[in-house]
């Protein structure tokens, strides 16, 4: 059995350890990070292409000291043939102590958690979860309004497939956020994550009572069919600049990336004073330098 800490979703943290990753993200922004990380070896494992995500994972093991390995799976062993499992087992038996993968299959860093001497963090799998862009995302939140109780998240557009959409209600529950996910039925079944959220199909509604809304990118890839044409979408669904006129004159927009513009959001949605994917961005490595600090130093603290 492995026993050490790893982070395959955000139901794997209490409200209080988000609390204090979002604590040590502050640190992080505001100082010079110690080397917290020297000597342990991280490798980064991605089966889907990234940009964000990849970059700010490298940034945030280089700044703490660690020693990072990237490894494209075509090429590696596991083009041979061998199973991710005995992939886990070898890098382990190397004194690799943390693997972050992004796999389109979902469940597989919790696969290769059970099989890892170390800690696992998901990177993002299939439409399964996110965990490290949902608590950038909740922390942002956070820096913004103070406290997320009470107060109305909106998550529009294909929330079927997103693995974010999906790790931001865990952590948005947690934190007592009121989650409200909106979206047509091909984007949204009436019975996604029952009992998490509320689900809406009329945005123009919802607009008017949120306090953040987070607009999700249209995942053509997983579709065989689309359910809908793009002018019916943007008819419905777009944020353009009439509906930004319509929200809250405190509320904020948000967005995982990439996006596309024409199509979920338009020119005047990157102008907007509210818009904070910028922020979204630059939190990414503070977050996931205090997910790693908080992974391995928890875990170090209790070996002692």
């Amino acid at each position: 059995m492995r026993t050490r800490r790893s982070l395959i979703d955000l139901s794997d943290l209490a409200a209080g350890e988000i609390d204090e990753i979002f604590e040590r993200t502050k640190y992080f922004e505001s100082t010079r990070p110690s080397r917290s990380l020297e000597d342990v070896a991280c490798v980064n494992m991605f089966f889907e292409h990234s940009t964000r995500t990849m970059t700010s994972f490298t940034l945030a093991e280089q700044r703490l000291g660690a020693n990072v390995i990237t490894i494209w799976p075509s090429q590696s062993s596991l083009a041979k043939g061998e199973t991710i499992e005995d992939t886990a087992i070898t890098l382990g038996a190397m004194g690799i102590q943390v693997l972050v993968i992004r796999h389109p299959e979902d469940g597989f860093p919790a696969r290769v958690a059970l099989a890892f001497d170390g800690h696992v963090v998901n990177a993002g799998d299939g439409t399964h979860a996110h965990p490290t862009q949902a608590l950038l995302d909740l922390y942002t939140l956070r820096e913004e309004f103070g406290e997320l109780n009470g107060r109305t998240v909106a998550i529009v557009g294909d929330v079927e497939h997103s693995r974010v959409a999906r790790s931001s209600v865990h952590g948005l529950q947690a934190l007592g956020a009121d989650v409200v996910l909106v979206g047509p039925a091909g984007f949204l079944a009436s019975d996604f994550m029952p009992g998490k959220a509320r689900i809406e199909r009329d945005f123009d509604a919802v607009l008017r009572v949120a306090d953040a809304v987070v607009v999700l990118r249209i995942q053509r890839e997983r579709f065989a069919t689309m359910p809908l044409s793009n002018d019916e979408y943007v008819a419905r669904y777009q944020l353009n600049g009439k509906r930004l006129k319509t929200m809250r004159p405190h509320a904020i927009v948000m967005h995982p990336g990439p996006y596309n513009r024409g199509v979920e959001i338009d020119e005047s949605v990157l102008e907007f004073a509210g818009w904070r994917y910028a922020k979204q961005v630059m939190h990414g490595v503070g977050i996931r330098m205090a997910v790693l600090d908080f992974l391995v130093n928890r875990d170090r603290a209790v070996a002692r």
